[in-house]
This record gives structure tokens, sequence and C-alpha cells, in this order.
């Protein structure tokens, strides 16, 4: 039976959690993103941009954050990694852009992961593998309220409860198992989220825009 694989980005490399349409589950890590797509799927989802302008921020990015607010970085654009280091990039973007158009610590720190995704990306792949953003994904599963910061213990006992609800019934016992493998907490329970949309999203924010390379710029959830 296919499964269904939802990806997030950690210190290390990458979490990938798959769950198919019996309810079987169970996570992967590594550090090359190729060999956990490599993983047999009928659909992916990554909570990492897909699809970049040289310039601007995202209409997807901006309508995302209308929804859920700010846990949705602005600023990914094509070839952020080339500059040396975040003063730099925001030295040209406020020259070319305007002040205050530049990019986020958080946004910087993932910019090798960034770029990771759009060396593996084609518009053929997009077919079955998405972009997806896991406080979207909670934000809908929950009836669309925002719940709690993820990083409170409130945040995290919602969260876990919703993916329970809608499956992952050994998500807690993979919280101690993830210890000594660099993945943070938060990052399992993304990469769960973004199984799950993997699995039943039939919504997104954006898809009108479409980046040099033939990506389109959109958000499932």
């Amino acid at each position: 039976m296919s499964a269904y694989l939802g990806l997030d980005g950690f210190r290390f490399g990458w979490v990938a959690v798959w769950i198919d349409g019996r309810g079987d589950h169970g996570f992967d890590y590594s550090a090359r993103l190729t060999r956990l797509l490599a993983m047999p799927h009928a659909r992916a989802m990554i909570d990492m941009p897909i699809g970049l302008n040289p310039a601007g921020y995202r209409a997807c990015d901006l309508r995302a954050r209308e929804l859920i607010g700010p846990a949705v970085f602005l600023g990914a654009r094509r070839d952020i990694w080339t500059f040396t280091d975040m003063a730099e990039a925001n030295r040209y973007y406020w020259a070319h852009e305007g002040k205050g158009r530049g990019v986020s610590a958080q946004l910087w720190n993932i910019k090798d992961k960034i770029r990771e995704v759009d060396g593996v990306m084609t518009p053929a792949r997009q077919v079955t593998i998405g972009e997806a953003h896991p406080e979207l994904i909670f934000w809908n599963l929950a009836g669309r309220v925002r719940l709690a910061n993820k990083t409170s213990a409130q945040g995290r006992e919602q969260r876990v409860a919703l993916l329970r609800a809608w499956g992952f019934t050994k998500v807690e016992k993979w919280l101690t198992l993830r210890h000594g493998t660099g993945i943070g907490r938060d990052d399992l329970i993304d990469a769960c989220a973004c199984a799950l949309a993997a699995r039943d999203s039939t919504q997104r924010v954006g898809g009108e825009e479409i980046d040099p390379r033939g990506l389109r710029m959109e958000i499932n959830y």
C-alpha cells in the first residue's frame, strides 16, 4: 500500500514520517533529503519553501501569514544561499527592495535546506512532492483555530492530541525514541503534520505564481 511522506529539516539533516492508507506509520531520518525521497510514496509534503523568485515576498507566504501569523517566515528568495552572511544579504535586499524587506535569522538559518530542496525539485516532481506548513495544517485540523505556541507545553499537547486523533497513535513513543538522533521534538511533530497533508490535503494558499524554474509557489494544508 502506498505511503504518504512528511518531511522536515533538523540540525543534522532531515526527518521523514510516513503513514499509509491503513494507518500504519513510522519514521526515519537521514543527512540527505534524496535518500528519504527515494522511499516509495504516493505523495510527499516538505516543510520548506518550494518555488523561489529572485526578489520580493512570495504571495503564498503573505496569505499564510494572514491566516496563522508570524510562524510563516517571509523572504525566501532564489540564490539567498550565495550571500556570505545575513548582514550582506540584508544590505542587498534593503538596497534593492526597501528597508525592512530583508531576511530573518530563522529564514537565514535554513537557507542551505532551501537550496537542497531547490536542487531536487522540478515541475514534474511537483506533481507528487509539495510544500506544506505544519502550523497551517494544525490550524486546519483544529477547526481553523490558532493553537497555543508550539514551544509551550500546552501547544505541544494540543498538536500531539490532533496527531493521535488523525492516526499517529505512536507519536508519543516516537518522541522518546528521537533522543540521540538530533531530531527536535517539534521537528518530529511537524513532519507528522506534513504526512497528514500528503495523505489528506485538498487545500492550498497560492499556486498562481510560477518561479523562473517553472515551480509553483503554493503551500498545501
